[in-house]
């Protein structure tokens, strides 16, 4: 989505780099080990979403930031876009861990609740820096 925004690539680095930190919370808090995270089912899968042009998310997001329903989105696709549903059980989940997802809740905003790709990085630009790290507040 945030490439119809015009993002470079330094934010581009900056949102999957709190990406990955935002799923590791999760991940953590149900249980899982922070050493999975950077390898290939973590990092390793979160950078080819992000930016294969092969990617069914990527598609979606590209799609939704050119200005097109999800829904039109999805039936035009033979797979599913498994981040799209994902969405809202992982609010769900983060809710109820007491996890603070910043991007996690713009997107499902932005796929479930008729957020704009625009609201949806006012969203995280309004975000306190640090989200990355260890010892930040999330």
């Amino acid at each position: 989505m945030g490439y119809s925004l015009g993002i470079g690539e330094n934010t581009r680095a900056l949102v999957i780099a709190r990406s990955l930190r935002e799923m590791t919370k999760l991940g953590v808090a149900m249980g899982g080990r922070a050493d999975t995270f950077p390898g290939l089912a973590g990092l390793g899968d979160l950078v080819v979403t992000c930016t294969s042009p092969h990617s069914r998310n990527r598609h979606v997001g590209e799609q939704i930031g050119a200005g097109k329903p999800i829904d039109e989105i999805i039936a035009s696709m033979n797979q599913v876009p498994e981040g799209v549903k994902a969405a809202s059980v992982i609010m769900e989940f983060a809710s109820s861990y007491g996890i603070h997802m910043p991007i996690a809740r713009e997107f499902d905003g932005v796929v479930n609740h008729q957020r704009t790709v625009e609201d949806a990085y006012r969203g995280l630009a309004a975000e306190n820096p640090g989200h990355e790290v260890d010892c930040a507040s999330f």
